[in-house]
């Protein structure tokens, strides 16, 4: 073994993300802020130019987030994002609520404790995850959310299971995001428990944080019930969790989004007031914009190389699967025509 100049001392292990992994987790969470919509259909050309980068790791990109079942590969068309409807985000949280219960029931039996090491960087997820859901901000909550999460899962001791649980989540955002970029005004409409968690988990209080997530589990389905317009009782875990919990917490308030309202005649913008700036006129989605991003900033969730596009042109990612493919030149074969056509 070669001497690196530290005598016995092992060199430390570098792990160094590739392009291909940057993509994936960006357009992952393109797709679970919904800024990627369902039925989005794009080529591997549109994501290398987007990105800046060759083909190649375009391509893996890709066709990993295919093989995970967040994209779906068409012959020809390139990719496109799936349609997750009600019945899909039944079995998703079903899933969810089914291991998380299975797991705390034989929790009892295991003898290996979580690893509390891990507590410091928990502490510092759940304060940049309430922090994102107070600011509004659905582009960084998801990130927050989801890094979370995956702090939470890491203490399970069972990697399988975390990396399970991480998978249904992003397809639970994937849902989610379109009805909640609907909604006005984010803040304080999504769930803010994340410290009470860490304190029964640093407690070692199984029972309590079991309790905190199937709150948390309720409160999610509910919301998302109303957005939908689902009937709760169509949740065939409810009763597991609301027998759990003792009582049914009270219903989530939601405000319906407002209809689309004109746009404002030329001297009708809101006047600023006395000796305020050019910006105090500001739309309160603005300022929650501008909130987020500097959180993000301050939480460093950029990508490094990779750039996350903020804003999707709907013409840049292509059609709508109910669209039919574009007509070709004249004089051109049509390259969507079937062999010997």
């Amino acid at each position: 073994m070669p001497d690196n100049g530290a005598g016995d001392t092992p060199r430390p292990v570098i792990h160094r993300n590739s392009l291909r992994e940057q993509i994936a987790g960006a357009l992952r969470e393109e797709m679970m802020a919904g800024r990627l919509a369902a039925g989005r259909n794009f080529t591997v050309k549109e994501i290398a130019e987007l990105y800046g980068v060759s083909a190649t790791p375009a391509r893996e990109a890709l066709v990993d987030l295919g093989a995970q079942g967040l994209l779906r590969a068409e012959h020809h068309r390139g990719f496109t994002v799936p349609e997750l409807g009600w019945d899909d985000f039944l079995e998703i949280f079903e899933s969810r609520v089914l291991i998380t219960d299975s797991f705390h029931r034989q929790y009892a039996t295991r003898r290996a404790l979580p690893d509390l090491g891990r507590l410091p960087s928990l502490h510092r997820r759940a304060d940049a995850a309430v922090r994102a859901a107070r600011a509004g901000n659905l582009d960084v909550m998801v990130g927050c959310d989801r890094r979370f999460w995956q702090e939470v899962g890491a203490l399970l001791g069972n990697r399988r299971i975390a990396d399970y649980l991480d998978w249904l989540r992003v397809q639970s955002w994937m849902f989610a995001a379109p009805y909640l970029r609907e909604l006005p005004a984010l803040g304080g409409i999504c769930w803010e428990r994340h410290p009470d968690l860490v304190a029964a988990i640093e407690a070692r209080d199984a029972i309590g944080a079991h309790r905190i997530i199937c709150e948390y589990n309720l409160y999610t389905v509910r919301l998302l019930a109303g957005l939908a317009g689902q009937p709760l009782e169509s949740v065939t875990v409810l009763d597991l969790l609301t027998e759990f919990v003792g009582e049914e917490p009270a219903p989530v308030p939601v405000e319906p989004p407002p209809a689309p309202a004109a746009p404002p005649e030329p001297g009708d913008e809101p006047e600023p007031e006395p000796g305020a700036g050019p910006g105090a006129a500001r739309t309160g989605r603005t300022r929650s914009a501008e909130v987020g991003r500097e959180l993000g900033r301050e939480l460093g969730l950029g990508l490094g190389l990779v750039p996350q596009p903020r804003t999707v042109p709907y013409g840049r990612f292509g059609r709508r699967l109910s669209e039919p493919p574009p007509e070709a030149p004249r004089g051109r074969p049509d390259p969507h025509a079937a062999p010997g056509r």
